[in-house]
């Protein structure tokens, strides 16, 4: 008995547990379509493929899940590219298949064939970011490739595949038994920490005047996490963290310091150069997080000592010299080293002086933007949008930010409730983010609220997030905070040269201009709140979460620069001078 490869693909996917495939539909990738419409799996329809990479990327974020992506040949494909990319770099397990022109026509530049300098090879264009790219050449190969993909992405480092298939290969043949031939095989466990590292790290972290943990994205299991708690309040160790850690633990934990770099905090740069031993654990110490890597600013070693833990061997000392590096499971490390430490140092080291310390600096932080949060002024400061926001929102409330003052601000002065989670695009930072990753959130956590906070930019980007979450029933609040600009680059544009040209939104006569966005979601189906005087905005809030309807809230706000305590290079590049 045989069947379409289409139709196997569809029957391995649900029985790898896939409950939604995200994408937008075109002649390559049809027939694999008409399957899905007679399966259980939901198909999620974007208007455009970088909002359908988006949605899947917020839903594998939530769920820990692969998400699932299908896009069209050539310019559809290459649409999805920005979104995928976007999941790569942020380590998020996402499968994109591609349909392709037929296998026969290769080279003969079929309708929309990447093909001007080289032949049929869109594969390519996706190389220099997915962890594996397959293109199928045989029908036979599609089962096997896809329980690759799906072991690829989600094993060691998670991250983006791609599965290119000609689309004549999903009207062939292949045997009925295809679809149940490659199970996904169990995950072997990563590696954990040899018993002697945990000792010598213990040993490090017992003997140190001024230790520091450092917390990247990559511990992402309870356990980890209870381990890292156990390690830190043993020893009385601070904790700082990288943008993609902002929650991980308790902001409000009496050993959480913050973030550091550009957008950190003083408190948390000051201590990171003077920090003796640094036990930093899945983190790449990126750019922003390190401020551009001079020891001026944040960190500084030597003379402090880096003990760099990680999954991914290519990031143990990518950016610092490392004294101990070790590839392994960061979450099983953690618990070595945690019971190491405890059985060298059985009553611990207590630092009341240093608590004390960040509880005085802490409170301080988000009381003064609270304080700031006050203002009645009109158009709104973002500090009062972030306030409405933490007064209205529930607990367990999930924050999907874009790029600018939602991203960077909410990291850095916004108290993340502990059943609270905040989901950003730290990698690629990418503009557009926010709108469509907020549809994927909520369908994964269809009970919570989710709230897209977005700029006006952004939100641009991603018009298409709107009728997606009509479509799909999703009542996703998509927060616009309205500065008629892309604020963060005219800032930066205008303190570094004077003025802010090509920044800002202007009408044909020079007038700041922004689209009404209320109305537009109003058009699409949803509902639309526009924000008129300060006091509106909490009411808009409580409206929208009580109606449990997708709805678009147009929120003026002042461009106001984010506190930028940390050293970024780019200030000194546009003074001309060159490090």
């Amino acid at each position: 008995m045989t069947i379409t490869t289409a139709q196997a693909l569809v029957a391995q996917l649900e029985s790898y547990g896939v409950e939604y495939v995200f994408g937008v539909c075109g002649h390559t990738n049809i027939a694999f379509l008409d399957a899905l419409g007679r399966s259980d799996i939901r198909f999620v329809i974007a208007r455009h493929e970088q909002a359908a990479a988006h949605a899947a990327d917020g839903y594998a974020r939530m769920t820990g899940k692969p998400g699932v992506l299908l896009v069209h040949v050539g310019p559809g494909m290459m649409n999805a590219v920005t979104g995928v990319a976007t999941a790569a770099l942020d380590s998020v397990p996402l499968i994109a298949i591609s349909g392709d022109i037929p296998s026969y026509y290769y080279g003969r530049h079929p309708h929309q064939e990447v093909n001007l300098h080289a032949d049929a090879d869109q594969t390519a264009i996706y190389k220099p970011f997915v962890k594996r790219a397959w293109h199928v050449h045989r029908a036979e190969d599609l089962a096997r490739f896809t329980e690759r993909a799906f072991w690829t992405a989600t094993s060691g480092r998670p991250g983006a595949v791609l599965l290119n298939v000609p689309m004549d290969l999903f009207s062939r043949p292949v045997p009925a038994e295809s679809a149940t031939a490659h199970p996904l095989v169990a995950h072997t466990p990563a590696p954990a920490l040899a018993p002697a590292d945990a000792r010598r790290i213990a040993e490090a972290l017992v003997g140190a005047q001024r230790p520091l943990i450092y917390l990247g994205g990559g511990l992402r299991g309870g356990a980890g996490r209870r381990a890292l708690r156990t390690l830190a309040e043993h020893l009385d160790i601070p904790i700082a963290h990288s943008l993609m850690a902002k929650g991980t633990i308790d902001d409000r934990h009496p050993l959480v310091m913050g973030m550091t770099g550009f957008w950190g905090l003083d408190l948390t740069n000051k201590y990171t150069m003077d920090a003796d031993v640094v036990l930093a654990l899945a983190t790449r110490f990126a750019e922003t997080d390190a401020s551009s890597w001079n020891p001026d600013y944040t960190w500084k070693f030597p003379p402090g000592r880096l003990i760099q833990i990680d999954i991914d061997p290519a990031e143990i000392g990518r950016n610092y010299p490392v004294e101990i590096g070790a590839v392994a499971d960061v979450g099983l490390a953690v618990g070595a080293i945690a019971d190491a430490v405890v059985a060298l140092s059985p009553a611990g080291t207590r630092r009341p002086e240093l608590r004390d310390t960040i509880g005085v600096e802490r409170r301080e932080l988000f009381a003064a933007s609270r304080e700031r949060g006050r203002s009645t002024d009109f158009p709104l400061r973002p500090e009062r949008i972030l306030a409405d926001l933490r007064d209205e929102l529930p607990a367990d409330a999930v924050l999907v930010t874009d790029v600018g003052w939602n991203k960077n601000g909410v990291a850095q002065c916004y108290e993340l409730p502990p059943a609270g989670r905040f989901v950003t695009p730290g990698g690629l930072s990418t503009m557009g983010f926010g709108p469509a990753a907020a549809i994927g959130v909520q369908l994964a956590e269809p009970d919570r609220v989710v709230v897209a906070l977005v700029g006006d930019g952004g939100m641009s980007a991603q018009l298409p997030a709107v009728p997606m979450a009509v479509e799909q029933g999703l009542p996703v609040i998509f927060l616009v905070m309205n500065n008629r600009a892309h604020g963060t680059i005219a800032d930066l544009q205008a303190a570094s040269f004077g003025a802010s040209f090509g920044c800002e939104f202007r009408d044909s006569d020079g007038n700041p201009y922004s689209p009404d966005f209320a109305a537009y979601g109003k058009a699409c189906g949803a509902d639309g709140y526009l924000i008129e005087e300060p006091g509106d905005l909490a009411a808009a809030l409580r409206e929208a979460i009580r109606r449990r309807r997708p709805a678009v809230l147009d929120v003026p706000m002042v461009n106001e620069p984010v506190p930028t305590p940390g050293h970024w290079n780019i200030k000194d590049i546009y003074r001309g001078v060159f490090e």
